[in-house]
């Protein structure tokens, strides 16, 4: 290593952050990727040609970083080979090793001005892009770049926060179909049983949404969501049953969001039979769900992964958390709006049953955990980056968000929100101001309690009717995890055979038992906390 290249390495630009602590390279900004691959059945090997655009927007840098997978021993060798860097059109000097590719500028770049670096290298994929058979026995290349893992296989500033336009050409056997996020431009065969795919995505999103998938597919248009394309795209084996299962809620699900929402983003959609992810995963127009997602019943549990994961085209893709410490603002908000949308389709019970169901997994959850916040402290381990919490105590913490401000105002919060960041980033903070503004209400301090500490109010009550006309509740938070809430507590009150309950409201803030006297005209039938499921809390509540 030359000592030019050794002082670049010590001294790069690439600088943690505050709440942060992912390197990110200050004075670039990239704005389009474009990747050529070359993918084969002769062995996992890929050949790639990456060109990335940048803008310089800071004076002084004379350097830049790309993030790309070294090979390692560890690794078993897998990895990518650079065999050469151009900085427009012109061999630069680069280094590449601990997975991060640096390489010189040309001389002269300045703010504002625009650099084309081209990355030609090869490789066997260690990660990212898995390489394998699906559930029929055939060959795949699907990608599965969650949280960050993109640099395993594609050159990129593999970094949340650094949104940029993409397209993939990729050259492959001409018995697969390709699919990838965006629209599809060109579709050529080259012979030799070769045939070239052309997709792009002309939306800025971050690297992590990036996508593609390579296999033997049957594609069906089903639907088109005002003027733009609704896909599902399975196993030629699958094609009754995942023509069917992947189709489901989506159009429906799409004109709810972008009605309650904003503008849905892009240019099309499509849901997309995978072998490289679990569950669901909501890469920007081009959604990959799991092999086993098509069983051709239609079935509620994957149902709800597709209305999730197409509410994550508004939360999570276009409004994307600038750093990962503020992840509940993709998966918790989404988790929520997963909901809304279903207590609009599916009635008032289901949405019910999907609150108390989350509230379950919060418990167990915090059994293992109760220190665990929903906005986490300078995440450095991206192994731990989601829990329950990010999704279900995320997603509690909006409903009962909308039931401290109202329907009204937290739909105009979350629109003012959306809108202002549409295809960019948002802290939590963000979203304060919006609600704040929509409302009229002070809110810092109910997002903190909820967010950045950790633990959930567990409440003793119990209840009398004395007389012939007072009922006395009482109430306290007796958790022992040294957490404290100021919080409403809403008792229902059920008389006379109504399946309707008065609410009363009991305002705790951990200080001590509470005690509230409610005037009747005789003994209650029932009385419940929380009867209207707007609270996060356990409790025990019995008649004295």
């Amino acid at each position: 290593m030359t000592r030019p290249i050794a002082l670049l390495l010590a001294a790069l630009l690439v600088l943690p952050v505050a709440a942060d602590p992912y390197p990110v390279q200050k004075g670039i900004d990239v704005q389009h990727y474009r990747f050529q691959l070359e993918l084969g059945d002769q062995s996992n090997e890929i050949s790639g040609h990456a060109v990335v655009i940048v803008r310089v927007v800071q004076d002084g840098v004379s350097e830049m970083r790309l993030d790309l997978v070294s090979p390692t021993d560890e690794r078993g060798g897998r990895g990518m080979h650079v065999r050469q860097v151009l900085a427009n059109g012109t061999p630069t000097r680069f280094v590449h090793e601990n997975d991060a590719l640096t390489f010189a500028l040309p001389p002269g770049s300045h703010a504002g001005s625009t650099v084309q670096i081209l990355v030609d290298y090869t490789g066997i994929p260690d990660n990212g892009l898995f390489i394998r058979e699906n559930r029929h026995g055939k060959r795949t290349f699907f990608s599965d770049n969650w949280p960050n893992r993109t640099h395993h296989w594609l050159p990129t500033v593999d970094h949340i926060g650094d949104k940029a336009t993409h397209e993939f050409i990729i050259d492959a056997p001409s018995k697969y179909q390709v699919v990838s996020n965006g629209l599809r431009l060109e579709e050529t065969d080259l012979g030799g049983n070769r045939r070239r795919t052309h997709w792009k995505q002309s939306v800025p999103t971050s690297p992590w949404l990036y996508c593609l998938g390579v296999a033997e597919m049957a594609m069906a248009r089903v639907g088109d969501f005002r003027g733009k394309e609704i896909q599902v795209w399975v196993f030629p084996e699958d094609r009754e049953a995942g023509f069917l299962d992947l189709d489901g809620p989506t159009k429906r699900s799409l004109e709810f969001f972008e009605d309650y929402v904003g503008p849905f983003a892009y240019e099309k959609l499509a849901n997309i039979q995978a072998n490289s992810v679990g569950g669901g995963m909501e890469a920007s127009s081009a959604i990959f769900y799991a092999e086993n997602s098509v069983v051709g019943d239609g079935n509620t549990r994957w149902r709800n992964v597709i209305i999730h994961e197409i509410a994550h085209q508004w939360f999570g893709c276009s409004v994307t958390e600038a750093n990962w410490d503020h992840v509940w603002l993709s998966e918790g908000i989404t988790t929520y709006f997963t909901l809304l949308f279903r207590e609009y389709a599916y009635g008032r019970g289901d949405f019910v049953d999907g609150l108390k169901g989350a509230r379950r997994t919060i418990w167990r959850f915090h059994q293992d955990n109760p220190d665990y916040t929903v906005i986490h402290a300078n995440l450095a381990d991206m192994s731990k980056v989601t829990s329950s919490h990010t999704y279900q105590k995320g997603a509690w913490f909006m409903h009962m968000l909308r039931n401290r401000i109202g329907d009204k105002a937290f739909q105009a919060g979350i629109r003012a929100y959306y809108t202002e960041h549409f295809n960019d980033f948002a802290l939590t903070e963000d979203l304060v101001r919006h609600m704040e503004t929509a409302s009229g209400d002070t809110l810092g301090a109910f997002f903190d309690q909820w967010l950045r500490q950790g633990g959930h109010p567990v409440l003793d009550g119990s209840w009398r009717f004395e007389g012939d006309s007072k009922l006395i509740v009482d109430l306290e938070q007796v958790q022992k995890d040294g957490y404290s809430f100021d919080l409403p507590v809403e008792i229902g009150v059920y008389e006379n055979g109504s399946e309707v309950p008065t609410i009363h409201t009991l305002r705790l803030d951990g200080t001590g038992r509470r005690s509230l006297t409610i005037n009747l005209e005789g003994p209650p039938d029932r009385v419940e906390i929380d009867p209207r499921t707007v609270l996060l809390a356990e409790w025990t509540f019995e008649r004295r």
